[in-house]
């Protein structure tokens, strides 16, 4: 069996949006679009709030707000893409232009985001609850009654992932959504960022918003099987209010797969990785210099592999019928300073300079 490659966690994460992909180091990111004329448009900008306050660092309530966080800027960032994506039209101020000025993009945006989560808490939350309380006019075992609201949120939930997977913008979605994973596992690698390393690289990643949507779900599921009342009406607001602490926890279960290695975590990772095949598929290389372009605009990608890997040249050779080794030429192997620091271990040179 072959040896699982080495990783080191690079900090960055991603988006897939129209017709492009959005990067992210720290506080600062990039949004890479295909132009209709074949050209790539790159912004570059800061995000809104702080990253480093004290709110956005505590273990479990930093979950809480980088949901939100990470809402608005989704938001955001695809509307910014269609208008790159499409051709230049003019357009008249509409209403919201007219009644807040300069503030009308964030009214709009919160007013988005506003109706996205209830509509996400009426089709995930509401709709299984209110369906297993009609089956539970027929079921007397409550445990079971809540094991078939826990199956339905997950059905509705893939089947709302599934569906808008046959739309050919969502499928398009879906291409820029393998090419931005490709890119920062090829990186994680130690992999020059070439199109064609890119191509070789997975397009399954641990650090996924898709694993922290299906982690939310399935969590969910858990906590609400466990706490009870009889009210019905208190049923369904400890299931709106426990969202907040859901989210927390599925953030800080991502982060903890998405930087460590363990048997425990790659359990808890399977199935968001499993959903990628779904919200993930293979790029074509046009969107994966898009992706390219995004990391590149964020992220010292060499200055980073010059820190946590190292490239050491192998001859090739084959072995003639009689025995002889012939050498073939030379290949360039990336190891990572882990590897490295095992070998000299394992050599007995783990003091010594490299």
């Amino acid at each position: 069996m072959a040896k699982k490659r080495k990783t080191v966690y690079s900090g960055i994460g991603g988006q897939a949006v129209l017709e492009g992909v959005m990067m992210r180091n720290k506080d600062t990111y990039a949004v890479a679009v295909r132009k209709p004329d074949g050209g790539i448009d790159v912004s570059t900008k800061v995000v809104k709030y702080n990253p480093k306050s004290l709110l956005r660092r505590i273990p479990f309530i930093r979950g809480i707000f980088n949901f939100v966080d990470s809402l608005v800027l989704g938001m955001d960032i695809l509307s910014y893409s269609a208008e790159q994506s499409e051709e230049e039209e003019a357009q008249e101020n509409g209403l919201m232009e007219k009644l807040f000025h300069e503030k009308a993009d964030d009214v709009t945006m919160g007013i988005t985001v506003f109706i996205s989560i209830i509509v996400a808490v009426l089709l995930f939350m509401v709709l299984p609850y209110a369906a297993s309380e009609l089956l539970g006019r027929y079921i007397r075992n409550h445990s079971l009654v809540l094991l078939i609201e826990g199956g339905l949120r997950i059905l509705v939930f893939l089947v709302y992932v599934a569906g808008i997977a046959l739309m050919k913008d969502i499928r398009r979605l879906y291409q820029y959504h393998g090419a931005e994973h490709k890119c920062i596992n090829c990186i994680e690698c130690g992999r020059p960022l070439t199109v064609r390393n890119v191509k070789r690289a997975s397009r399954f990643h641990k650090r996924c918003g898709t694993s922290f949507l299906i982690l939310i779900v399935l969590i969910g599921v858990i906590l609400c099987f466990f706490i009870r009342t009889e009210e019905v009406w208190l049923r369904m607001l400890i299931r709106i209010l426990l969202v907040p602490v859901i989210a927390g926890i599925s953030y800080e279960l991502l982060r903890l797969a998405g930087t460590k290695e363990s048997v425990l975590l790659d359990i808890i990772s399977a199935p968001g990785l499993w959903l990628q095949r779904i919200t993930t598929k293979e790029p074509d290389e046009d969107m994966i210099e898009v992706a390219i372009a995004s990391v590149e605009a964020v992220f010292d990608w060499e200055k980073f592999q010059k820190k946590h890997f190292k490239t050491r040249t192998v001859k090739k050779k084959r072995v003639e019928p009689d025995g002889r080794e012939v050498e073939t030429g030379e290949e360039t192997l990336e190891i990572s300073v882990l590897d490295i620091d095992e070998m000299l271990k394992m050599t007995g040179r783990g003091d010594e300079d490299q």
